[in-house]
């Protein structure tokens, strides 16, 4: 089917008003109460995984199995054998929508709003992964269609499910570290190359590889084999790099427990590339390989507070209270809030709240637990989506919760591009050396009500994003 006709098809469907399937009525097989049927796009990676942790749950059947790259799918395949095989995702719209109640999605970052939301206008529970979208506006409208639908949502950040989350928010409620100030976050990301120059040469495109379809709306190139697997992730046009790839793990805590909400303003520093003395490289395609990133939000509760991000090697301050040769998290990054009274540590995917000094934790009373605690283990996350999808459990990262907290972490990757990119004087051309320009940074003003940058209209095409024609949003 054409994109045109099958977007037309997508925006039918999802005016029908329809709470329970028709497959449900027709009795081609168990309703949702008991089985969660579903069609998985992105099966290999990510996907293998989130395949074998919603498997673990022993409440789900896969359907339809789609992946543009048959080289990636040999053990989802080898899990569900009698699901049906395919690389186009409309070709499941069309064949196999009335035979889902719910889709996951973990394909590269640029396709994920593009295959959910005609699902989910017709009203399929969605499993997104992080981050939820590519761009700010992607975020914004998948926020609203999961709303508008009353779909049940979960964005893959399993942190979200976790303890800690939940012990973090009740030891800050509490009000034993206080007036909370100053969050600083990092990863070990990149583990992929990033700051590298545009592969020029034309490889084969592997025969198991629909490399029009992996494309989807990113503009046509040739293929090479720097951009995948997993190295999408460092150029701008698929992927949200290090901060897109580990923000919505490591910020979700502080995001939630402080009710964060939009930022109001961002700025980055990043790592700078050289082809010569004074001469600088024109990598603007791919993400930084370091960077720090500064967000600032206003909270109803504990007023101003700055984010400061940093990946590529660079870490924070290590806090006053730690004790020599005592780590700050786990090697791939972690979060420490700082409140008035005190300081609070939590790890990659949030698994333990800690606070500092490390003394304190067994000399103050903590907050008898008040939250739900997510049971499953490893696949809790995806448990409690599909008990969301099956009973109406509220799910941890719905994406009321996550579509805002994607939006400031890609505020973050706004602010990156504004340093990385450079706009040239007439007469100049990327290279030459400009003592008064130099470096290309500056602070991004936004209106998060609007979704707009107020003082640099570039950045507005960012938060927009562009889409090869044929495949544009609807």
């Amino acid at each position: 089917m054409k994109r045109r006709k099958f977007l037309k098809n997508a925006a039918a469907a999802s005016t029908v008003f329809s709470i329970v399937p028709s497959y449900v009525l027709g009795k081609t097989h168990v309703a949702p109460s008991d089985t969660l049927y579903i069609a998985a796009f992105g099966v290999g990676g990510r996907g293998r995984g989130v395949i074998q942790e919603l498997t673990a749950t022993k409440k789900v059947k896969f359907v339809a199995l789609c992946d543009v790259d048959e080289r990636m799918v040999k053990d989802s395949h080898a899990l569900h054998p009698k699901a049906k095989r395919f690389k186009d995702f409309r070709k499941v719209y069309d064949s196999h929508l009335n035979d889902i109640d719910a889709i996951m999605v973990a394909t590269p970052d640029h396709t994920h709003a593009t295959i959910a939301l005609p699902f989910m206008r017709a009203k399929k529970h969605a499993y997104v992964e992080k981050p939820l979208t590519h761009n700010i506006n992607e975020a914004r409208l998948m926020t609203q269609v999961a709303k508008e639908n009353g779909i049940v949502t979960q964005m893959g950040n399993q942190g979200a499910s976790s303890d800690g989350s939940r012990e973090a928010k009740e030891l800050v409620a509490s009000g034993i570290i206080g007036k909370v100030h100053k969050v600083d976050c990092w990863t070990n990301r990149p583990v992929w190359p990033q700051g590298v120059p545009i592969p020029l040469a034309k490889d084969p495109i592997p025969k198991e590889l629909d490399w029009d379809l992996w494309l989807g709306p990113a503009a046509m190139r040739d293929y090479n084999a720097a951009y995948l697997p997993f190295k999408w992730r460092g150029w701008w046009d698929f992927g949200t790099g290090a901060l897109g790839d580990m923000g919505c793990h490591i910020m979700e805590t502080p995001f939630s427990v402080l009710d964060l909400g939009y930022p109001t303003e961002a700025e980055a520093s990043c790592t700078t590339n050289w082809v010569g003395d004074f001469v600088e490289a024109d990598y603007a395609a791919s993400c930084p390989a370091s960077s720090i990133v500064r967000l600032k939000f206003n909270t109803p509760k504990h007023g101003d507070i700055a984010l400061n991000w940093y990946d590529g090697g660079l870490k924070p301050d290590l806090p006053d209270e730690l004790k020599d040769g005592e780590t700050i998290g786990d090697s791939g990054g972690g979060s420490i809030i700082y409140g008035s009274k005190g300081t609070l540590v939590c790890d990659t995917y949030s698994r333990n709240a800690r606070l500092l000094p490390s003394t304190t934790n067994a000399l103050i009373k903590k907050p008898t637990p008040y939250l739900d605690r997510i049971a499953g283990d490893t696949s809790g996350h995806q448990l409690n989506w599909v008990e969301g999808c099956i009973n109406g459990t509220p799910t941890s990262s719905d994406f009321e919760r996550s579509g805002p907290l994607t939006e400031a972490v890609l505020m973050g990757n706004l602010a990156i591009k504004a340093s990385q990119y450079k706009e040239l004087k007439k007469g100049k051309k990327i290279g030459d050396w400009d003592p008064f320009n130099y470096p290309g940074r500056r602070k991004i003003l936004w209106d998060g009500a609007n979704m707009k940058v107020t003082n640099y209209d570039k950045a507005n095409a960012w938060v927009q994003g562009t889409y090869r024609k044929g495949w544009e949003l609807k």
